[in-house]
């Protein structure tokens, strides 16, 4: 037999099994097919699709099957927000209550021009490799280092450093919460939006210490407390503290703080006290 009948021959069979196996697995393929509840698709597609992680699970993708098996609350997608928690609800088919948006507010404002420095930092751009030497560059061990950790993990683009301190945009903030598991000095926090009213200083030292690392620093002098009709600022090791549940928002401590150091957001835009009065 020639040679090139027997190659033909050999190729012909091959093609026949591999025929035949690609029809026996697709038989079996089929006959063995865990069929995915249609909830998953429905669910994945009414999702935001950031792939945050903030639900606690590795991608929209397990968020999504994790709430169809009933192991994640319908309201476990924050960047989605009532929008999405309502969609994702009523493909479940159980109502849910979404609660307050919650926004990053940043608890500093040593900025450049407020907080006195130490020495001058020329190592890694990174807030956790700065704070590993010595503490950090600026003399406030409390205060936000500025060099962006909780901008490169943000998914939504809302964190900027302006002068040396993180700012959050209320209006594209969707309440992940990357940013504050990323600050090494934990002075970010995710409080309902509503809360307008935030002490933007965590320093505990003494009010003169206080004052030589930050101008704006509180010093715990216990004027907010007098002012407020509500009771709901209090002094407390060493820092002014608020109370959400009683404040109302009035602004009283803010215009009687003498470092300024209270302030006031109102739909994503800061409002502070006049520093001329």
């Amino acid at each position: 037999m020639e040679p090139w009948v027997i190659i033909l021959c050999s190729l012909g069979v091959l093609g026949v099994l591999g025929l035949v196996l690609g029809i026996l697995l697709g038989l079996v393929g089929k006959k063995f097919e865990v069929k995915e509840d249609e909830r998953v698709s429905a669910v994945r597609a009414a999702l935001a699709g950031a792939n945050c992680g903030a639900c606690g699970y590795p991608g929209c993708d397990g968020f999504a099957k994790a709430v169809v098996e009933g192991k994640a609350p319908v309201t476990g997608c924050t960047a989605g927000g009532k929008k999405t928690a309502d969609a994702v609800s009523a493909i479940m088919g159980v109502t849910a209550d979404v609660g307050e948006r919650k926004v990053g507010r940043v608890r500093c404002n040593g900025t450049c021009d407020n907080a006195s420095e130490r020495y001058q930092y020329t190592g890694v751009q990174s807030c956790r490799a700065a704070a590993a030497l010595s503490g950090g560059p600026k003399a406030c061990s409390f205060a936000c280092i500025g060099y962006g950790d909780c901008c490169n993990v943000c998914k939504f683009n809302c964190i900027t450093i302006e002068n040396g301190v993180a700012k959050i945009n209320d209006d594209y903030c969707a309440g992940c919460g990357a940013c504050v598991d990323a600050c090494p000095r934990s002075i970010i926090a995710l409080v309902p939006k509503n809360r307008t009213v935030v002490v933007q200083c965590r320093n505990t030292e003494t009010g003169k210490t206080a004052r030589l690392q930050c101008k704006v620093a509180c010093i715990g002098c216990h004027r907010c407390e007098k002012s407020c009709p509500s009771d709901a600022i209090h002094v407390v090791n060493g820092v002014a503290e608020i109370d959400p549940d009683k404040c109302t928002r009035c602004g009283a401590c803010v215009e009687t703080c003498p470092m300024h150091c209270i302030y006031n957001f109102f739909e994503g835009l800061q409002e502070s006290y006049d520093w001329e009065k």
